[in-house]
This record gives C-alpha cells, structure tokens and sequence, in this order.
C-alpha cells in the first residue's frame, strides 16, 4: 500500500518508529495514536526492506497493539505476506516430559484359600509420577477374578492396609513387588491358556504388567527329613488352611457310597468297616491327584510356605515344603501322604452332608467365584 504524498511525511516517522522497535525487538508504544492507514504503510514499507525480518514485528502488533485499527492494519499486512509466500517459521515443537515406565513401589499379598484364590495389592508409580494401587484377586485356576483400584494418597493407602489387616481372615502380609507382579503375570499367562479375558475393570491395568515374565513352577527343596511327611496332615489343623479340602461338588458318588457303608445292616467289624472307608478315601485321593493335581496342590503349598516364613513361622514353612515335594514326587503315592487324605476326607465329609441336605452345595464349593 503506497501513501499518498501528504502523508508520506508521517508515514516515514512511523517507519523509523518500526525500525527502532524492530532493533530493540519490541513494538514502540505510540502505534495506537497513529491512523490506521499511516500504520499499514509503514508496515507494508517495513516488509518491502526487510522481508521474513520484518514478521516478528507485524505479528506482535497484530496480536498486540492498544487499538482494533491497529491490530487490523497489521492483519492486512500479515495477510499479503502470506499470500507472496512469506511466512514465520514454525515454532519448534516442546519437548514431551519423558514417559517413565510404570514402578511397582509396594506390594501385599493374601495366603491362599481353599478355592486357590488369593488378594493382590501392588503400589505402583504412575509415568509422570504419583500412585496408584493395583487390587486384584486371582485364582490359580481361572485368572484374574476382581480388578479395582487407582490413584491414592499416602494417607489413605495407611488407612486402606490398616482397614485391611483388622478385617483379612487370611494372613496379608508385604511382598517384594517382583514376586506380586510375578504372581499377576502368571494368572494372565492362565488366561491366555484357557483362552479367557480379565474382567472388563482390568484392562485399565493390563499395561503396567506388559513386560513382567511369567514365573517358573516353584520347586520345593530336596527332603532332608522324611519323618515331616508324617505330620504333613498338621497343616490342615492351621486356621489358613480350614477352607483346603478336595471339591464336595466331585465326590457326590463316593459320599454316597461311604454313607451307605455306615448305614449297612450286614454286621461288620470296625476293622471291615474302617477298610471300607479307607478304600473309598484311596480311591478319591487317586482320582484327586493326577499330575495336574499334584501340581496345583503343590504349588498352593509353596505358596503357603511363603507365607508362613514371612509370618516368622518356620516349621510351619517347612512342613508345607515338604509335602509339597513328596507331591510332585512321583514316587510317592498320595494315597500315602496323610495331607492328601485329610484333604478327601474332609472332602467327603462336606460331600455327605451336602447328600444329608444339612449343607447347601454352593457354600462348600472350592470352584473359583467372584465375592
């Protein structure tokens, strides 16, 4: 835009302002008392001399000047440098805050019920910082069962753990989180198997395990005294354990078969009545422990050794070790191991009482169930 000749004076004392401003690389003050049409002849003059130079300038005035005249004078210019092609280049972009993977802080986890089903919690650091707790429950025969959780303060995580402890039935004691994580990754690595999903609250979480390997099967230590197997069956007294016995929903037949045993009219000795019955416990044990199920029980039973050395319980640990080796043992027949038929008889006997109708099936079910 050329000025006509009367103007050029003031025209030219607005260019020099420019420049000045241009130098010191901030717009001179006085723009919003010169007119419109001067202010866009020296900034279309401004561009002509200086050309991409001049754009910093004839932005900050667009953006910034004191008056809406000036502001639209400046516009008009940008307007027709963009159309020859002149143009600001474009901001370098703002480096993103690096996106640390997720940290597991903390962990606890339950013992390990009658159903194989166990609580979860894992702390974990979020990428950008604060936390968040991870609470599950898994079972070692279906997955992931329960998935909840998220963000939380320091505050109410003790208050959570303290709510926790006073009201678990099961020992909850702190885990080294690899082992927590090692755990949730082995349920997932079941889920892939059985060709099953997480519950849908899960999948919130399914990233912070994505790089956790799946554990290897626990192996128990070699068996350094023979005599604990005999007092393998002590496990079943322990209050943790009141929940273990082999699924009644299995051995319907066999509690049948052992009532009717104690109910016949023939006369028998205790004797003959007591092999009876022992027979009918062989026979479950031995349908009981294929080598899938010598597998799970052991595998409960290290679980449990766990828990018991973390809870200062040594024996305890050891016992649990052993007879979780004497299973997986094939050497060894169940039917011998005073753990495997305190499991069928306290089994059965659940069994006979669902049969007797003083029981309902589904409270004594050890199939894994949602709470």
């Amino acid at each position: 835009m050329v000025a006509p000749p009367a103007e050029n004076e003031a025209v030219l004392a607005c260019l020099a302002a420019l420049e000045a401003a241009l130098a010191s690389g901030a717009p001179p003050d006085t723009l919003g008392d010169v007119p419109p049409r001067t202010l866009e002849a020296a900034l279309d003059a401004l561009a002509k001399q200086r050309g991409a130079a001049a754009l910093p300038l004839v932005s900050a005035v667009a953006e910034g000047a004191r008056t809406k005249g000036a502001r639209k004078a400046a516009r008009r210019v940008l307007y027709r440098l963009e159309q020859a092609g002149v143009t600001l280049p474009r901001a370098a972009p703002k480096p993103l805050v690096e996106r640390r993977p997720e940290q597991a802080l903390r962990a606890w986890v339950s013992a390990v019920d009658g159903s194989g089903s166990r609580a979860i919690w894992i702390l974990f650091e979020g990428p950008f910082g604060g936390w968040a707790l991870c609470a599950l429950i898994v079972n070692d025969q279906a997955g992931v069962l329960e998935a909840a959780g998220g963000a939380i303060s320091k505050k109410r995580l003790e208050g959570e753990l303290r709510s926790l402890r006073e009201s678990q039935k099961l020992p909850w004691v702190e885990s080294p989180p690899a082992r927590a994580t090692a755990l949730v990754a082995a349920a997932l690595a079941l889920h892939a198997r059985l060709g099953t999903e997480p519950p849908p609250e899960f999948s919130r979480w399914r990233g912070f395990f994505a790089e956790v390997p799946t554990p290897a099967e626990p192996e128990p230590p070699p068996l350094d005294d023979p005599t604990l197997l005999d007092h393998s069956r002590e496990l079943l007294e322990l209050p943790e354990l009141a929940s273990w016995f082999l699924d009644p929903g299995d051995l319907h037949s066999a509690a049948l078969e052992l009532l009717q045993a104690r109910e016949s009219r023939l006369v028998l000795s205790d004797q003959q009545k007591a092999e009876r019955e022992a027979a009918i416990v062989e026979r479950v044990v031995d349908a009981a422990f294929t080598s899938e199920g010598r597998r799970l029980w052991a595998r409960r039973l290290m679980e449990m050794a766990w828990i018991f050395d973390a809870t200062g319980r040594e024996r305890e640990g050891r016992l649990a070790r052993a007879t979780a080796g004497a299973l997986l043992d094939d050497a060894r027949a169940p039917r011998h191991l005073p753990f495997a038929r305190g499991l069928a008889e306290r089994g059965l006997a659940y069994a006979s009482e669902v049969a007797l109708g003083r029981v309902g099936a589904a409270q004594v079910s050890r199939a894994p169930h949602h709470s």
